[in-house]
């Protein structure tokens, strides 16, 4: 796995972009920050190719290596075990596409009052002249140390002998110096087949309103009110395919989904007055890609509704790692300075407080002077002053000791599991972590209902169900290719669950109409809990404006694959009816041509050619140089014996003629 080039406005961004011919160097295993000395001093044999152990993946030792990249051909890291904390994301994760500008609240902006991630260092925002790559087969991990320690390894501080081991990474990036150079260099056409040299990240948002409206009739709706549930989808590492984000992502929308099932029987039984809208976005950890394309369209008039129609919003942030029974609730004390959205948060609150009744936690308010944490309800209220609440496990700084790194998986929400279990067992096993999430969206549920103004005659009915939520934790975090998966997801979509949790990483826009794996579970399955399972066949299921009540201006139809009953062999496949939408999250400032925007993303990815590494034994330079003298001297010799043989030719090569009367 390599590190990939992504830029935004103005520089190169964890960029790491190999040579067209490849990046070669003899290969050192670092045992120790102090083996630094000799890849870095000492080594008479530079440039190096420096394996090293996660362990020993650190800003210190990496800008050491950086700072000496004369002598670093390459890094190649072994993921093994976790060390006790690593964010490779900056202290203050979006601040200069947040809400908190100087002209905003100055008091407040750059995180001057709070810092979130304090376990930030950067490291993947540095910009490095070798390749990294990420080496996960034990192996070919194996073959490697093998060959180190057959050739290279220095024994009493001498040297070893010729020939030595090396390595060869090819990882060549297209992109350079910016996103606005990339982008223009892009969109230059010399030809018939253009050469595009980076891509804008985003994806695809997923969103459903309890009540649907038509989805082609954009702008505000009269006498509408929404409530807002949102969470955020991706995640990121230093190496980006990579991203896991168990705490930062995963915790917050698959509660938001064990709540939107949770609602499904109540709102149908009693609707609520207002509507409530269930809001996923991808692309967030990058500027806020997915929140600010729905807010654009909105005040735009490309939504079906609008910025006036947002009566309030919960997000749900991170809230896997509580430190005890109490989750925190986050508001904007700058919006709240008006009355009006001072009372509305104040009923917000109330709400979220009431709902945790017979629950084994509370909710307790942050301090009324902090601002929010880092979340997409931060790019609504840049555009209007809108009451809301962040939800998450956290008072002031975060409680995830790996933010946005892929140490943030599995192991870190404490998902384990009894190792005689098989891997369908393990499915059906309620986690410890599964309960505590399900409780959280039971209150997040009841506080919707309520805040949608439902009927409190209700509430107590409204449960999260554990299954899901321990269903949903394990396709997600362990094996997305399970049975409930694979029985939720389109026969034509079953080869984007694998063995292994689906990627966080937004990835490059696709204008084919193609989500990544993420974006199709979390899809598919708000279809499944919310939606309604119809006695359509597969042909009507794909052409329902052909039936008489049945219109996909207002619901999706999708043909599922249904799971096998016992004893057979064939699936159970049927059609849903579903108010679930996926729309393109790619962010305003690619639409508007403005690659230098301060105001929207400007992230894009380097195009790159093959991806490959190769290890091959190398001769000393004295060997080397005498081959290529005997080489010459060959050739010269031969160049000298084809001009002697060419000017004597006539009589190396002659023939004797017999005379002209000769008889036989």
């Amino acid at each position: 796995m390599l590190v990939i080039c992504i830029l935004r406005r103005a520089f190169f961004l964890s960029c790491v972009s190999a040579s067209i011919s490849g990046d070669t160097g003899v290969i050192h295993v670092l045992e120790s920050e102090a083996d630094l000395e000799w890849p870095l001093s000492k080594g008479p044999n530079p440039p190096y190719m420096v394996l090293l152990e996660s362990s020993l993946f650190t800003k210190s030792i990496m800008m050491k290596m950086k700072n000496a990249s004369s002598r670093v051909a390459g890094v190649v890291v072994v993921p093994k075990t976790s060390p006790r904390e690593f964010s490779p994301h900056t202290t203050c994760p979006n601040e200069n596409t947040g809400v908190y500008t100087e002209t905003y609240d100055s008091n407040l902006a750059h995180c001057n009052q709070t810092v979130w991630n304090p376990r930030g260092n950067g490291l993947s925002y540095e910009e490095f002249d070798f390749p990294v790559f990420s080496l996960k087969e034990d192996n070919e991990t194996e073959v490697i140390k093998q060959c180190y320690f057959d050739h290279n390894r220095v024994v009493n501080g001498s040297g070893p002998q010729y020939p030595l081991c090396a390595m060869q990474l090819f990882s060549h990036m297209f992109a350079v110096t910016d996103t606005a150079t990339c982008m223009r260099r892009s969109n230059i056409d010399f030809s018939s087949s253009p050469v595009m040299v980076c891509d804008p990240l985003g994806g695809y948002n997923v969103w459903a309103f309890i009540r649907p409206y038509n989805s082609t009739a954009f702008g505000h709706k009269e006498n509408e009110s929404v409530v807002i549930a949102a969470a955020r989808l991706d995640s990121r590492a230093f190496f980006l395919q990579d991203s896991t984000g168990a705490e930062g992502s995963v915790s917050g929308f698959v509660t938001l989904l064990a709540a939107a099932q949770a609602l499904r029987q109540a709102t149908q039984e009693a609707p609520p007055t207002r509507n409530i809208l269930f809001a996923f976005f991808h692309g967030e950890v990058f500027d806020y890609i997915g929140s600010s394309r729905m807010v654009y369209n909105m005040k735009n008039n490309k939504f079906v509704i609008d910025l006036d129609n947002v009566h309030s919003i919960l997000e749900i942030g991170q809230v896997g790692v509580r430190s005890g029974s109490n989750l925190f609730l986050h508001s904007d004390p700058v919006s709240r300075r008006n009355n009006t959205v001072d009372d509305e948060v104040t009923n917000l609150v109330n709400n979220l407080h009431s709902s945790t009744a017979g629950l084994n936690f509370s909710f307790v308010e942050s301090g009324f002077s902090q601002p929010l944490p880092p979340s997409s309800f931060q790019r609504f209220l840049r555009a209007r002053a809108i009451p809301g609440i962040v939800l998450a496990d956290h008072q002031t700084a975060f409680n995830n000791r790996y933010y946005e790194s892929f140490y943030d998986n599995a192991a870190h929400l404490n998902l384990t599991y009894p190792s005689n279990l098989s891997p369908e067992e393990q499915l059906e096993f309620v986690t410890d972590t599964a309960k505590s999430l399900t409780e959280v969206a039971t209150a997040v549920a009841r506080a919707l209902f309520k805040q949608a103004g439902g009927n409190d005659s209700q509430v107590n009915n409204i449960n999260a169900d554990p299954k899901t939520v321990t269903q949903m934790l394990y396709g997600f975090l362990v094996r997305s290719n399970n049975s409930w998966f694979q029985a939720v997801m389109a026969p034509e979509l079953k080869d984007v669950l694998q063995p292994n949790p689906p990627q966080y990483y937004v990835g490059v826009a696709k204008s084919s109409h193609q989500a990544n794996a993420l974006t199709y579970l979390v899809q598919y399955l708000l279809a499944n809990l919310t939606g309604t399972a119809t006695n359509l066949t597969q042909s009507q299921c794909k052409k329902p404006d052909e039936l008489p009540n049945e219109s996909t201006y207002v619901y999706s139809y999708l043909w599922v694959q249904g799971m096998v009953p016992p004893n057979s062999t064939q699936r159970e496949s049927f059609c849903v009816r579903t108010a679930v939408r996926r729309v393109m999250a790619v962010s305003p400032a690619f639409d508007l041509g403005d690659y230098v925007s301060k105001e929207y993303s400007t992230w894009t990815e380097s195009q790159r050619k093959f991806i490959k590494a190769r290890i091959f034994l190398v001769a000393s330079r004295d060997l080397e140089m005498m081959t290529l003298g005997v080489g010459v001297a060959v050739l010269f010799t031969s160049l000298l014996v084809t001009y002697f043989v060419s000017t004597k030719a006539d009589v190396l090569f002659s023939a004797v003629r017999e005379p002209a009367n000769a008889a036989y």
